[in-house]
């Protein structure tokens, strides 16, 4: 068997293999491009190395535009956009201020943590509502 051949078996088989590793469906179109070339050096013997590597660049390139195009749009919405978005997550409750907003800094108790709240000055004890979320910041007005 021929050197080209192998090498570009093995280089597609590896991309494929390796998709089941690193997420997000990008190596696994490099796979289907080294594939791609793989049977095109099989068919067609004698094709130059630098020719070989142009086109598995350009099949690459094609092959995640066509992934990105046709089928990452078709992916289904998530039923929970706020998973790993803690913070987001605390936008709409209400909750009491653990220590009292004084220049426009306090802090409140989420379960067993403790978040930095912003908003108007207000004495601890009072019930302030979550409206918006910048970084790990709450940012709190009066309920």
């Amino acid at each position: 068997m021929r050197w080209d051949v192998v090498t570009w078996a093995a280089v597609a088989l590896l991309l494929m293999a390796a998709e089941t590793v690193v997420p997000g469906a990008f190596l696994l179109w490099m796979g289907f491009a080294a594939a791609a070339v793989f049977l095109l050096v099989l068919v067609a013997p004698g094709i130059p190395l630098l020719a070989q590597v142009a086109a598995f660049v350009v099949l690459s390139f094609v092959s995640v535009q066509v992934y990105r195009k046709w089928f990452r749009r078709a992916e289904r919405p998530s039923d929970r956009p706020l998973l790993n978005r803690r913070a987001e997550q605390n936008i709409g409750m209400v909750l009491t201020l653990d220590q009292a907003i004084v220049g426009g800094r306090g802090r409140v108790r989420i379960g067993d943590s403790s978040w930095i709240a912003e908003g108007p000055d207000l004495p601890a004890g009072t019930r302030v509502r979550v409206v918006a979320v910048e970084g790990v910041v709450l940012k709190v007005q009066a309920e």
